[in-house]
């Protein structure tokens, strides 16, 4: 019996190739945001200085009416108007005086107490070191001297009327008539011109001392000695052109309303008023000069 041999065949295993896939990556594009503002040069403009004025007076008025000193000094105004209106009116009752010239006398205490605010206005920055943060914040030097002239103005007129309303209640109080009312409105705007000027004097003077004590001392110092003391040894020529003389003139009180330096032939009450502003003009150029010079960084 013949065996019969079966060759069992392997099956041929077929190797698989695997492909491999690729796996491309995706390139991700960044995409470039244009801003308008990458346009624009770093440089602040004369225009973003010119709209960047309201912001600063707005922070002058904050730094104005956080202090306790200018309300102190608010307060003293109406005290001294009155006051001083008042002992004035019990004291002259028998000269012909009334309120309506009355009201005007005060008003060189209060244009003294509008300057010491003007000072301080820049000394109290300048002393504290809160000077640095504003001269960052606006590189800008005029801006920040424009916006303390605009507010030391504004704090004249706001003195100015409230020792005036003040002096008018304080001679009605101490007996005096009302009088005649037709030269109120002159009489009462070129107090306020007075006062206003005085300060603005005033914080001329602080930018250039930049010391508190120093400045309100030497301005008092000339204003109430060295103007009384040597102006009548001083010819006519001269008084004129005396700072503090000239701003007294700018008060109208009537003709029992007498300056402490009396001159032969007064000027004009314009033209003493363009001198007075001419000192106010003068302190503050030379004022903002110092401040581009001195705070360079």
């Amino acid at each position: 019996m013949t065996t019969t041999s079966l060759t069992t065949t392997s099956p041929t295993t077929t190797s698989r190739t695997t492909t491999s896939r690729t796996t491309t990556s995706r390139t991700t594009t960044s995409r470039t945001t244009t801003s308008p503002i990458g346009n624009r040069s770093a440089v602040r403009t004369r225009s973003d200085n010119v709209s960047a004025v309201p912001a600063a007076l707005k922070s002058e008025w904050i730094k104005l009416a956080s202090l306790r000193t200018n309300r102190v000094i608010l307060g003293l105004t109406a005290v001294v108007g009155a006051f001083t209106a008042w002992a004035l009116a019990v004291s002259a009752k028998g000269e012909s005086l009334t309120a309506s010239e009355l009201f005007i006398y005060p008003l060189p205490l209060i244009a003294t107490l509008a300057t010491v605010t003007g000072i301080l206005m820049f000394t109290a920055e300048a002393q504290h070191g809160t000077l640095a943060t504003s001269l960052t914040a606006r590189p800008a030097r005029w801006v920040i001297a424009s916006a303390k002239a605009a507010t030391a103005a504004m704090v004249g007129l706001v003195l100015g009327a409230t020792g005036m309303v003040a002096g008018f209640g304080g001679a009605v109080l101490g007996g005096l008539d009302l009088g005649n009312g037709s030269a109120l409105v002159s009489r009462s705007l070129w107090a306020l011109l007075y006062v206003c000027l005085a300060a603005l004097i005033g914080l001329g003077v602080g930018m250039i001392a930049r010391h508190s004590a120093g400045a309100i001392s030497g301005l008092l110092m000339w204003s109430f000695v060295v103007e009384s003391l040597f102006a009548p040894a001083l010819p006519d020529g001269l008084v004129h052109f005396l700072p503090f003389s000239a701003g007294y003139r700018l008060l109208d009180a009537g003709s029992n309303f007498n300056p402490p330096v009396a001159i032969a032939s007064e000027l004009a009450r314009p033209q003493y008023a363009l001198i007075f502003g001419a000192y106010a003009l003068a302190t503050l150029t030379i004022g903002t000069f110092l401040l581009y010079r001195r705070d360079t960084n």
